[in-house]
Protein backbone atom coordinates (compact mmCIF):
# COMPACT_ATOMS: atom_id res chain seq x y z
CA UNK A 1 0.00 0.00 0.00
CA UNK A 2 3.10 2.26 0.90
CA UNK A 3 6.32 2.32 0.21
CA UNK A 4 8.67 4.06 2.85
CA UNK A 5 12.08 4.59 2.34
CA UNK A 6 14.68 5.87 5.24
CA UNK A 7 16.79 9.02 3.92
CA UNK A 8 19.94 9.77 6.51
CA UNK A 9 21.37 13.36 6.65
CA UNK A 10 22.88 15.75 9.02
CA UNK A 11 24.66 13.45 11.97
CA UNK A 12 21.49 11.17 13.23
CA UNK A 13 18.54 12.15 11.30
CA UNK A 14 16.05 10.54 9.16
CA UNK A 15 13.99 11.75 6.47
CA UNK A 16 11.15 9.59 5.45
CA UNK A 17 9.65 9.13 1.56
CA UNK A 18 6.41 7.43 1.59
CA UNK A 19 5.23 6.35 -2.19
CA UNK A 20 1.45 5.61 -3.07
CA UNK A 21 1.58 3.79 -6.05
CA UNK A 22 -1.87 4.02 -7.34
CA UNK A 23 -2.09 7.73 -7.38
CA UNK A 24 1.94 8.25 -7.85
CA UNK A 25 2.04 11.07 -5.01
CA UNK A 26 5.17 10.88 -2.85
CA UNK A 27 5.12 12.52 0.85
CA UNK A 28 8.68 13.68 2.71
CA UNK A 29 7.80 13.55 6.17
CA UNK A 30 10.20 15.99 8.28
CA UNK A 31 13.15 17.21 5.62
CA UNK A 32 15.93 18.28 7.58
CA UNK A 33 17.52 18.86 4.11
CA UNK A 34 16.73 19.41 0.75
CA UNK A 35 19.15 17.88 -1.64
CA UNK A 36 19.65 13.80 -0.67
CA UNK A 37 15.26 13.69 -0.30
CA UNK A 38 15.37 15.20 -3.76
CA UNK A 39 18.13 12.85 -5.47
CA UNK A 40 16.62 9.51 -3.57
CA UNK A 41 13.20 10.70 -5.54
CA UNK A 42 14.17 10.76 -8.69
CA UNK A 43 16.22 8.05 -8.56
CA UNK A 44 13.00 6.63 -7.82
CA UNK A 45 10.93 8.24 -10.81
CA UNK A 46 9.13 9.34 -7.84
CA UNK A 47 7.11 13.14 -7.62
CA UNK A 48 6.91 14.58 -4.39
CA UNK A 49 3.01 16.08 -4.33
CA UNK A 50 3.48 16.56 -0.50
CA UNK A 51 5.42 17.77 2.84
CA UNK A 52 4.27 16.87 6.27
CA UNK A 53 5.92 18.86 9.32
CA UNK A 54 5.45 17.40 12.90
CA UNK A 55 6.87 20.52 14.51
CA UNK A 56 9.37 23.23 13.93
CA UNK A 57 12.51 22.41 14.92
CA UNK A 58 14.96 23.38 12.04
CA UNK A 59 15.89 19.95 11.50
CA UNK A 60 12.82 18.62 10.80
CA UNK A 61 11.47 22.12 8.60
CA UNK A 62 14.90 22.59 6.72
CA UNK A 63 14.15 21.46 3.41
CA UNK A 64 10.83 22.87 2.95
CA UNK A 65 11.56 25.35 1.00
CA UNK A 66 13.80 24.32 -1.72
CA UNK A 67 11.91 20.95 -2.21
CA UNK A 68 8.43 23.16 -2.62
CA UNK A 69 10.78 25.24 -5.18
CA UNK A 70 12.26 22.03 -7.08
CA UNK A 71 8.89 20.28 -6.72
CA UNK A 72 5.55 22.76 -6.26
CA UNK A 73 4.34 20.53 -3.38
CA UNK A 74 2.02 21.51 -0.68
CA UNK A 75 3.13 21.59 2.82
CA UNK A 76 1.05 20.51 5.60
CA UNK A 77 1.93 20.98 9.43
CA UNK A 78 0.62 21.94 12.72
CA UNK A 79 -1.82 24.22 13.40
CA UNK A 80 -0.47 25.25 16.68
CA UNK A 81 3.30 26.16 15.51
CA UNK A 82 2.28 28.17 12.02
CA UNK A 83 4.23 31.34 13.46
CA UNK A 84 7.34 29.25 13.75
CA UNK A 85 6.84 27.52 10.13
CA UNK A 86 6.27 29.94 7.47
CA UNK A 87 6.57 27.72 4.48
CA UNK A 88 2.34 25.86 5.46
CA UNK A 89 0.12 25.40 3.55
CA UNK A 90 -2.38 23.47 5.28
CA UNK A 91 -2.29 23.53 9.08
CA UNK A 92 -4.14 20.50 11.00
CA UNK A 93 -4.74 19.97 14.45
CA UNK A 94 -5.21 16.50 16.10
CA UNK A 95 -8.41 14.53 14.68
CA UNK A 96 -7.69 15.92 11.27
CA UNK A 97 -7.37 13.48 8.36
CA UNK A 98 -5.13 13.99 6.01
CA UNK A 99 -4.22 11.70 2.79
CA UNK A 100 -1.88 10.34 0.43
CA UNK A 101 -3.91 9.46 -2.38
CA UNK A 102 -6.50 7.82 -1.24
CA UNK A 103 -4.73 6.32 2.60
CA UNK A 104 -5.37 8.32 5.00
CA UNK A 105 -3.87 9.19 8.14
CA UNK A 106 -5.29 11.09 11.02
CA UNK A 107 -3.42 13.55 12.96
CA UNK A 108 -2.54 13.08 16.53
CA UNK A 109 -1.68 15.92 18.95
CA UNK A 110 1.41 14.77 20.66
CA UNK A 111 2.56 18.00 22.48
CA UNK A 112 5.50 18.16 25.06
CA UNK A 113 8.71 18.05 23.25
CA UNK A 114 7.39 21.05 21.30
CA UNK A 115 4.35 22.76 21.92
CA UNK A 116 2.24 22.09 18.89
CA UNK A 117 3.67 18.53 18.05
CA UNK A 118 1.82 16.34 16.45
CA UNK A 119 2.36 12.64 14.72
CA UNK A 120 -0.09 11.06 11.93
CA UNK A 121 -1.30 7.49 11.98
CA UNK A 122 -1.92 5.73 8.38
CA UNK A 123 -4.54 2.95 10.18
CA UNK A 124 -4.60 0.81 7.29
CA UNK A 125 -1.17 0.87 6.38
CA UNK A 126 -0.29 0.08 10.42
CA UNK A 127 2.23 2.93 10.38
CA UNK A 128 2.75 6.57 12.58
CA UNK A 129 4.99 9.16 11.80
CA UNK A 130 6.09 10.30 15.10
CA UNK A 131 8.89 13.09 14.86
CA UNK A 132 10.42 13.34 18.10
CA UNK A 133 7.60 12.40 20.50
CA UNK A 134 8.58 8.24 21.00
CA UNK A 135 12.18 7.01 19.90
CA UNK A 136 13.53 3.56 20.11
CA UNK A 137 13.53 3.18 23.69
CA UNK A 138 12.94 6.77 24.14
CA UNK A 139 11.09 9.77 24.12
CA UNK A 140 11.98 13.18 22.92
CA UNK A 141 13.41 15.34 25.39
CA UNK A 142 10.47 17.96 27.05
CA UNK A 143 11.50 21.57 25.78
CA UNK A 144 8.27 23.04 25.57
CA UNK A 145 5.82 20.76 27.72
CA UNK A 146 5.26 18.54 30.87
CA UNK A 147 5.76 14.89 31.90
CA UNK A 148 2.83 15.14 32.14
CA UNK A 149 1.60 15.43 28.77
CA UNK A 150 4.18 13.29 27.80
CA UNK A 151 2.89 10.51 29.95
CA UNK A 152 -0.49 11.58 27.67
CA UNK A 153 1.53 10.73 24.55
CA UNK A 154 2.38 7.39 25.24
CA UNK A 155 -0.74 6.18 26.05
CA UNK A 156 -1.81 7.98 23.05
CA UNK A 157 0.64 6.20 20.88
CA UNK A 158 0.45 2.81 22.52
CA UNK A 159 -3.32 2.66 21.91
CA UNK A 160 -2.02 2.19 18.26
CA UNK A 161 -2.06 -1.25 18.47
CA UNK A 162 1.17 -3.57 18.97
CA UNK A 163 1.88 -4.16 15.37
CA UNK A 164 1.99 -0.35 14.52
CA UNK A 165 5.45 0.50 12.74
CA UNK A 166 7.06 3.46 14.61
CA UNK A 167 9.07 6.03 11.92
CA UNK A 168 10.56 8.40 14.39
CA UNK A 169 13.02 10.87 13.39
CA UNK A 170 16.27 10.31 14.62
CA UNK A 171 19.18 7.36 15.10
CA UNK A 172 19.34 7.77 18.87
CA UNK A 173 18.85 4.11 19.79
CA UNK A 174 22.00 3.17 21.12
CA UNK A 175 22.21 5.65 23.32
CA UNK A 176 18.67 5.28 24.70
CA UNK A 177 19.04 1.93 25.26
CA UNK A 178 22.66 2.18 27.38
CA UNK A 179 20.19 4.41 29.11
CA UNK A 180 17.32 1.87 29.72
CA UNK A 181 19.10 -1.25 31.05
CA UNK A 182 20.39 1.28 34.20
CA UNK A 183 16.36 1.91 34.58
CA UNK A 184 15.10 -2.02 34.53
CA UNK A 185 18.42 -4.05 34.91
CA UNK A 186 16.35 -7.33 34.80
CA UNK A 187 14.15 -6.66 32.27
CA UNK A 188 15.23 -9.72 29.60
CA UNK A 189 13.53 -8.27 26.70
CA UNK A 190 15.39 -4.83 27.16
CA UNK A 191 19.21 -7.12 27.32
CA UNK A 192 18.13 -9.29 24.72
CA UNK A 193 17.45 -5.61 22.62
CA UNK A 194 20.59 -4.03 23.84
CA UNK A 195 23.10 -6.73 22.27
CA UNK A 196 20.70 -6.62 18.97
CA UNK A 197 21.42 -2.82 18.96
CA UNK A 198 25.31 -3.10 19.42
CA UNK A 199 25.55 -5.45 16.95
CA UNK A 200 23.23 -3.60 14.86
CA UNK A 201 25.12 -0.15 15.31
CA UNK A 202 28.33 -2.07 14.70
CA UNK A 203 27.47 -3.66 11.67
CA UNK A 204 26.67 -0.07 10.62
CA UNK A 205 22.77 -0.80 10.41
CA UNK A 206 19.09 1.62 11.35
CA UNK A 207 17.53 0.42 14.12
CA UNK A 208 14.14 2.03 13.18
CA UNK A 209 11.36 2.10 12.15
CA UNK A 210 10.35 0.49 15.72
CA UNK A 211 7.18 -1.26 16.90
CA UNK A 212 4.60 -0.57 19.60
CA UNK A 213 5.16 -3.79 20.72
CA UNK A 214 8.91 -3.69 20.73
CA UNK A 215 8.22 -0.25 22.71
CA UNK A 216 6.13 -1.77 25.62
CA UNK A 217 8.59 -4.41 25.79
CA UNK A 218 11.68 -2.26 26.71
CA UNK A 219 10.89 1.79 26.46
CA UNK A 220 11.41 3.05 29.76
CA UNK A 221 9.38 5.64 29.11
CA UNK A 222 6.46 4.04 27.75
CA UNK A 223 6.58 1.53 30.69
CA UNK A 224 6.87 4.46 33.09
CA UNK A 225 3.59 3.98 35.42
CA UNK A 226 3.27 7.68 36.18
CA UNK A 227 3.91 10.94 35.41
CA UNK A 228 6.26 10.99 38.34
CA UNK A 229 7.95 8.13 37.08
CA UNK A 230 8.00 9.55 33.54
CA UNK A 231 9.55 12.51 34.68
CA UNK A 232 11.91 10.94 36.95
CA UNK A 233 13.62 9.03 34.03
CA UNK A 234 13.43 11.82 31.76
CA UNK A 235 15.27 13.73 34.30
CA UNK A 236 17.96 11.43 34.85
CA UNK A 237 18.07 10.30 30.74
CA UNK A 238 18.94 14.55 30.29
CA UNK A 239 21.45 14.20 32.89
CA UNK A 240 23.55 11.10 31.85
Amino acid sequence: MLEIVRIPVLSDNYVWLVHEAQSGETLVVDPAVAAPVLAEAEARGWTITQIWNTHWHPDHVGGNAEIKAASGCIITGPAAEAERISTLDVLVRGGDVVQLGDVRATVIDVPAHTAGHIAYHFESAHAAFVGDTLFAMGCGRLFEGTAAQMYDNMRKLEALGDDTAIYCAHEYTLSNARFAVTVEPDNVDLTRRFAEVVAARERGDATVPTTIALERATNPFMRATSVEQLAVRRAAKDAA
